[in-house]
């Protein structure tokens, strides 16, 4: 039995992830400060016995006895990561040192959760891993943009300075149950717009894309890059079908059964016009395929939000 440390494992990925992580047999450390993370995101593993749940921020230095550390903690939404611009580099810089120092100490072999994002507003399409990317290190997004970028660095000149096992996953756009419902992601903007009746707003003309992955799927492949020995990445996880954001509001409008009113606004600044991973990379190294069609992620996504949102109405 493996003791594994999840940081932001009260969030929405990082959920899933003890959640399976559990379901193997592992001891799972939960690791999270509460700022987009929630308790009742993992209510329902208190009380297990091989579950723990530490309320921390990690740009503070902490000692835990671990083998594995799944890093997550860092706000991943537009909204949330420039509420505080400098708090959200902080935890992808000052937060990636101590977790690095943690695994150096213990000898834990560590996984970052990096993002397409490093990517910026890519002139490569589909993006591979040897993409370098265009992102604009001084624009509104860059605290996470290069934030990450900076964990990457950071970890790869851990793992070659002093060979602490290091692996890195490129997440990109990834839905499903326990988003929050005011992170300004497309898909969760999307059905809380369409349950209550509310227009639908589409930044642009709704042309740019995005590859959405339900992230039972995703889960799957950063236990598997995890897992797979003498590969430090990075490497793409995400679903490599395309689909607009037009086509996307069109088919929760559908699936809703909803009357909403699709309204567009103006892009905001830096926003991708096209985003899409080669996977060839995950297939080749892990084996790793996402398997869920789009509409059975939303069928069960929707699902979820309506009874969540049921709950805190009543």
């Amino acid at each position: 039995m493996a003791r594994v440390l999840v940081t932001g494992g009260a969030g929405f990925i990082g959920s899933h992830l003890c959640e399976r992580l559990l379901e193997a047999g592992n001891e799972v450390v939960c690791l999270d400060n509460f700022f987009t993370g929630r308790r009742v995101n993992v209510r329902h593993l208190l009380d297990d016995h091989s579950f723990e749940l530490i309320r921390h921020d990690i740009t503070e230095p902490i000692l835990l006895e671990v083998d594995k550390i799944y890093h997550f903690a860092c706000p991943a939404s537009p909204v949330h990561y420039q509420y505080n611009p400098v708090k959200t580099l902080k935890t992808s810089v000052m937060g990636t040192i101590n977790m690095l120092g943690l695994a150096k100490r213990v000898k834990a072999r560590i996984l970052l959760a990096s993002t397409s994002e490093v990517y910026g507003n890519p002139l490569e399409h589909p993006q591979t891993e040897s993409y370098w990317g265009n992102v604009n290190p001084i624009g509104i997004r860059s605290c996470y943009d290069e934030g990450k970028r900076v964990a990457e660095t950071l970890m790869m000149d851990y793992h070659r300075q002093n060979r602490v096992d290091a692996k890195i996953v490129r997440i990109f756009n990834t839905y499903g149950p326990r988003m929050l419902f005011d992170d300004g992601r497309v898909v969760s903007n999307f059905i809380v717009q369409a349950l209550k009746g509310d227009p639908i707003t589409i930044y642009g003309d709704g042309s740019q894309t995005r590859s959405f992955c339900f992230v039972d799927d995703l889960v799957s492949g950063i236990i598997a890059m995890m897992e797979t020995p003498d590969f430090t990445g990075p490497v793409n996880l995400g679903n490599p079908l395309e689909m607009t954001v037009l086509d996307l509001a069109r088919l929760v409008l559908d699936l809703t059964k909803s009357n909403s009113e699709i309204v567009h606004k103006e892009l905001p600044q830096d926003d991708p016009t096209r985003r899409q991973p080669n996977i060839s990379l995950a297939q080749e190294k892990l084996s790793w395929v996402p398997k869920m069609a789009p509409q059975d992620g939303l069928v069960k996504t929707i699902a979820e939000f309506r009874s969540r949102m049921a709950e805190e109405e009543a």
